[in-house]
Parts: structure tokens; C-alpha cells; sequence
């Protein structure tokens, strides 16, 4: 009589579908960014505020033969409230979850880091739209008219043109310590948003800035924007050309630094 052996199965592990993965942590990202209301509600309020302090005393004035000055700065400061957002906010909850030991944690489960990344990202293209919405509204009130199609083109150039500054705020994020990487991130960003034309046109600024900014990723950003409306000093294939190597450019730098911090902590 012969005896069978009997091997015991390992089943293999299941992961849980991609979508699904996704959608929670992105659920997850919107509850932790609630719970930071100050770091979140600066990219909503400041260019509204900015728009009221300068652009609403002026909004009827033309700035070209078929462009309003309130139009003028909706597209400025739509670049700069959504630049903030991506390079800021999100280079910010990034650079805090360091500081708090949170990518720890989340490096420890399975959910693969490309899917946390997408998630907050996701958030930060959400939140975009709602400060755009909001700053549009304002315009509205100040008696900027514009077309249909127009509306819809300065929301999806600002929010597609954008993502080169997401990389940079990851890459931000992860190459500067936790505890100084919120006010750097800050500071660069404002001389970006400042040397670019955000703020003030860019004929008010000095010769030198004027010709520095052709190399900035916000400059072109901002042609994008100023496009939109009518009024670009630059190809608009230019500046997505420009736009594009800049995000090669910040994602690749961004997953040098993520894999370096990695490496270095868990060591």
C-alpha cells in the first residue's frame, strides 16, 4: 500500500484592481488635504484676493485692441493660482508626509508608489478646476465677458500645461529636507511666478528679468495661458515644446530623489 503525499498550496495573493486601488487612495489624499485647510485654502484665496487688489480697479481697461485687462490677469493669475497648487500644495503635503514619517508607512503596504503619486495628483488636477471655477466667478462679477469656448480653453490649457510644475514639486519635495522644503518651495515659486509675468506684465518688469524668463518653465506656462485668450508673444507649439522637456526633465529629477530617499532610509 503505497502512501500519497499530500503538498499544501500556497495561494497566490491577489492585488487588489488597479481602478479600485486609485479611487481610495485618492479618497484618502481628499480627507488628509481637509485636514490642512491652511495649506489648501492659500491656493483658493491669494489669486482671488490678488485678482480683486489689482486686476477689479482696472478690469474695463484694454489691455490690447480685443483683450481687457480683467481678461488680461484671469489668464495671469489662473497660471499662477494653479501653478501654486501644483508646485506648493502638492510639493507641500508631500514634503510634510516625509516630515511626519508618512511615506514610511506608506512604503511598508503594498500599494505601489505610482498609484499614490496618481492619486495626489488626481487631487491636485481637482482642486485646480475648483480654483479656476472660483476665480471665474470672480471675473464674471467684475464684468470680464468672454466666449464660451474661451472659458473652456483657459481651464484646459492651465490644467494640462501645469503638470511640468507637478514634477517640480515633487522633485522639490524630495530632494530638500522635510523641515525647510515648504518655505523653499514657496520662495521659488514665487520669484518663478514673478519673473514670469504673473504678477505684473512682463513689459513692467527689468531687462534682465525680461530676458531671463524665456528659460522658465512659468514663462511658458504663461504664454500658454495668455494664448488662450488672444494675446501670445510665443508659438504656441514653442511653448508646449518647451513645457514638455521641462516635465521630463522635473519627473525624471523627481524619481532620482525618490529612489535616493528611499534607498537612504530604509538603510
Amino acid at each position: 500500500m503505497s502512501a500519497i503525499a499530500v503538498r499544501p498550496t500556497r495561494s497566490t495573493p491577489r492585488l487588489a484592481p488597479i481602478g479600485r486601488t486609485l479611487w481610495k487612495q485618492t479618497r484618502a489624499q481628499w480627507r488628509l488635504l481637509l485636514r490642512q485647510p491652511a495649506v489648501s485654502l492659500i491656493a483658493i484665496i491669494l489669486p482671488v484676493l490678488l485678482y480683486v487688489l489689482f486686476a477689479l480697479p482696472s478690469a474695463h481697461r484694454a489691455y490690447s485692441s480685443n483683450v481687457s485687462m480683467g481678461a488680461y490677469m484671469l489668464a495671469s493669475l489662473g497660471a499662477y493660482g494653479v501653478g501654486l497648487i501644483m508646485v506648493f500644495t502638492f510639493g507641500a503635503t508631500v514634503a510634510i508626509d516625509r516630515g511626519q514619517k508618512n511615506d514610511l508607512l506608506m512604503r511598508a503596504t503594498p500599494l505601489p508608489p505610482a498609484v499614490d503619486i496618481a492619486a495626489r495628483a488626481s487631487v491636485a488636477i481637482v482642486f485646480a478646476v475648483i480654483t479656476l471655477l472660483v476665480l471665474f466667478a470672480v471675473a464674471i462679477f467684475a464684468g470680464v465677458r468672454l466666449q464660451p469656448m474661451t472659458w473652456l480653453a483657459i481651464m484646459a490649457t492651465l490644467v494640462i500645461g501645469s503638470l511640468p510644475l507637478l514634477g517640480l514639486g515633487l522633485a522639490v519635495a524630495y530632494l530638500i529636507s522635510p523641515n525647510a522644503a515648504v518655505a523653499i518651495v514657496n520662495v521659488i515659486y514665487m520669484l518663478l511666478a514673478f519673473a514670469s509675468g504673473f504678477l505684473a506684465p512682463m513689459n513692467q518688469l527689468p531687462n534682465f528679468v525680461q530676458q531671463l524668463a524665456v528659460y522658465l518653465p512659468t514663462y511658458h506656462y504663461a504664454q500658454l495661458a495668455w494664448g488662450a485668450i488672444g494675446v501670445p508673444s510665443e508659438n504656441v507649439l514653442v511653448s508646449a515644446a518647451w513645457l514638455v522637456g521641462y516635465a521630463v526633465v522635473f519627473f525624471g529629477i523627481a524619481l532620482w530623489a525618490y529612489r535616493r530617499d528611499a534607498s537612504r532610509r530604509s538603510g
